[in-house]
């Protein structure tokens, strides 16, 4: 390996975690990081890289934006004949990782996925900007495409054919929800000896139990 790969090592000293510290609730716990993440105007403190696994078993990941969170669990939008719909509709178990740098945090979210319901898309879709909206019903995610001008040219089309803006949604294009079956809370600490706690799902979604686990 090319030493130009290797980073200078770092300690972690920003924060602790102990178990009288830690909500009853993941849920709250997840809130109260969260809010913690935006206060500190983290960039993108709501991106998470979300992790599914094909009908082979091939596990693949990328990062989508979390848009809204509660005791039902953690909801994102995407076109659900990409690569990503077809995985979860294949093994609708997925995995959740929130990474805050400038905190020295980590959240691990794992659980079984399902979709929203359209009217839930449809409230979301037409919440956003006007050009993404426009995106989203021109591209044909994780689909084969020319070149860049192609979707532009789609986009223009979409343009024409909608000059008030209002494009519709398009039917394959939705949410999910995870539900969670566990977490775990993920704080850097000096000398890599890490505070982790898991919480686990203990018969109902609203009672849950807490381990400290070891680095």
């Amino acid at each position: 390996m090319s030493d130009d790969l290797i980073e200078p090592r770092r300690d972690y000293n920003a924060h602790t975690l102990s178990s009288s510290e830690l909500c009853d609730s993941p849920f709250e716990q997840f809130e109260h990081w969260m809010q913690q993440a935006r206060d500190q105007k983290i960039i993108d403190a709501t991106a998470m890289a979300l992790a599914t696994a094909d009908a082979t078993g091939q596990p693949h990941v990328r990062i989508v934006l979390l848009k809204r969170f509660d005791q039902n669990g953690f909801a994102w939008y995407t076109y659900q004949q990409s690569d990503k719909g077809r995985q979860l509709a294949d093994n609708p178990s997925a995995s959740l990782l929130f990474y805050w740098r400038e905190l020295e945090r980590q959240v691990r979210i794992e659980g079984t996925v399902t979709r929203l319901d359209p009217k839930d898309a449809d409230e979301y879709f037409y919440s956003r900007p006007e050009g993404s909206r426009f995106s989203a019903a021109a591209s044909i995610q994780s689909a084969p495409v020319a070149n860049r001008a192609e979707l532009e040219d789609k986009v223009s089309a979409l343009h024409d054919q909608y000059p008030d803006g209002q494009v519709p949604r398009p039917e394959v294009w939705g949410g999910y929800l995870l539900k969670p079956e566990r977490f775990e809370f993920w704080q850097g600490r000096a000398d890599r000896l890490h505070d982790r706690f898991v919480y686990l799902e203990n018969g109902s979604s609203s009672n849950w139990t807490t381990q400290r686990i070891s680095p």
